[in-house]
């Protein structure tokens, strides 16, 4: 063959085997180089390990907007079980996965997870075996009418979960004027006779969940005094009151009358904490009384550890620890009997007044940092290790664990101001409940464990509905002038 026309050839194939844009480049630009292109045959990309679930997910929302976007989240919180569903029904199909059951989309990881165990290959080589009979849990009936193996049937009629919903607006909102905005303090308390006691100023009010009466208990401005913090004992028919010149004082709430008044504290007492008839107070003194009321005054244990005001105080539910928070950044744990502490955890690095016990994990304590630190910290008491922690992102106000799932919710201040409601132990955000416009420096939690109420500076307590299963009547944002200002 000539030479000049093998190679004429041999260029016509190689422009033959060029992509278009480069075609058109050598059209346009006839005084560019001669591009050298490896001739050959398809280009397949390999696609191993590939979700295609989540690669369609992200190529729909590409073409939507921000707002688009944002909306469509919250639509498909009811449709995300479907998804799953969905999911689970191919791979049965088309993979043999024998999947029964829906899996939980409880959080994006998890369903994610779900999705891409088996993502390492579309399509596999097996060794072809003998058909088992049609009765199997593999194999479909010759006589239905459905293209469905048995496995989908039982993913279909398996029973589906309702999704959880917690509404993001409190379904009460009641005025409260003359309440503190100050991070010491603990003026809010729930009662199990279903009564909340809130400080407001120098005063006590006493309000009823299931009448919505109001009742003023005391007036400490005849002495000059104000409400530093309350505390119902476990029966709630006590209330303990914490007043700013260092006394103690319990009233009988069904009376309305004053029962007694504890000296021994020379500052503020700012956390208050029962024990049966064994009431704990924590001031600005840093000292740690405790006293039994049945008992004369001169019967008093002095607990001191704290080099700063103590602002939290909370007993384990089994009666027998007591965990301390200070503004001096210790958590400590004392038993019933010693005047030392048993434990102390120094890894917070700012005030400690949110702790909390499980009532689910025996010895399980959580307490939360102020400002300079934002974390949730976990501990074991029963080893005194330090399990986990999390930051926040705002200072931690206060804590409390729900009664009927192993979560809990945590307030904050600066500088979000939000609610937050984990899962634990995974530590992941089942809720943020926003609302308040000052810190959320109060938490109480209902007597049958559904409800919460929180307080901030704003002047104002929310309920929230945040631990409920189900909720049939609709929820109403509502705002009520619930307590009167005094003149």
């Amino acid at each position: 063959m000539d030479q000049e026309y093998e190679r004429r050839l041999l260029r016509q194939i190689n422009h033959q085997n060029l992509p278009t844009e480069a075609r058109l480049s050598k059209c346009v630009s006839a005084t560019c180089s001669p591009v050298s292109v490896k001739s050959g045959d398809r280009f397949i990309p390999t696609r191993a390990g590939s979700n295609w679930s989540i690669n369609f997910h992200y190529a729909n929302e590409n073409c939507r907007s921000p707002s688009q976007n944002h909306k469509s989240k919250d639509a498909s919180s009811d449709s995300s079980k479907d998804a799953v569903a969905y999911a689970a029904l191919l791979r049965n199909e088309l993979l043999g996965a024998g999947i029964e059951t829906v899996p939980d989309p409880h959080t994006d990881e998890r369903r994610h997870a779900a999705l891409s165990q088996d993502s390492h290959s579309l399509f596999r080589y097996t060794v072809h075996t003998r058909r088992v009979p049609f009765d199997s849990d593999n194999e479909v009936s010759p006589y239905s009418l459905s293209p469905l193996s048995n496995k989908s049937h039982k993913l279909l009629r398996s029973p589906r979960k309702p999704a959880r919903k917690i509404s993001k607006i409190p379904f009460k909102v009641l005025d409260a004027p003359e309440l503190q905005d100050d991070f010491y303090l603990n003026l809010v308390d729930w009662s199990a006779g279903n009564l909340l006691s809130v400080g407001l100023g120098a005063c006590v009010y006493l309000w009823s969940a299931c009448t919505s009466q109001v009742t003023r208990l005391c007036d400490l401005s005849v002495d000059g005094d104000s409400v530093t913090s309350v505390c119902w004992n476990e029966r709630g028919s006590l209330v303990a009151v914490g007043t700013h010149k260092g006394y103690v004082q319990i009233w009988d709430a069904a009376g309305g009358r004053k029962l007694t008044s504890l000296e021994g504290h020379s500052a503020r007492v700012g956390a208050l904490a029962w024990n049966g008839e064994q009431l704990s107070s924590g001031s600005r003194d840093r000292v740690i009384l405790q006293r039994d009321i049945r008992n004369p005054p001169s019967a008093e244990r002095r607990l001191q550890g704290h080099r700063q005001e103590v602002c939290g105080l909370k007993w384990s539910p089994d009666h027998q620890h007591l965990a301390s928070g200070g503004n001096d950044n210790k958590l400590l744990v004392w038993n019933s009997s010693s005047l030392l502490p048993v434990q102390q955890y120094s890894d917070h690095l700012a005030a400690v007044k949110a702790i909390a016990w499980s009532p689910h994990q025996h010895g399980l304590l959580a307490s939360g940092g102020g400002t300079a630190d934002r974390c949730l910290r976990f501990w074991n008491t029963l080893t005194g290790q330090a399990l986990q922690s999390t930051d926040t992102g705002s200072q931690v106000c206060n804590l409390a664990w729900s009664k009927h799932a192993n979560e809990l919710v945590s307030t904050h201040g600066y500088s979000q101001n939000q609610i937050l409601v984990w899962k634990y132990p995974s530590l992941t955000q089942v809720a943020k409940l926003t609302g308040h416009s000052y810190r959320v420096l109060y938490l109480a939690v209902s007597p049958d464990g559904e409800a919460i109420v929180t307080g901030a500076g704003d002047e104002t307590l929310r309920f929230w509905n945040v631990f409920s299963k189900t909720r049939c009547t609709k929820e109403s944002k509502s705002v009520l002038n619930l307590f009167t200002r005094i003149r």
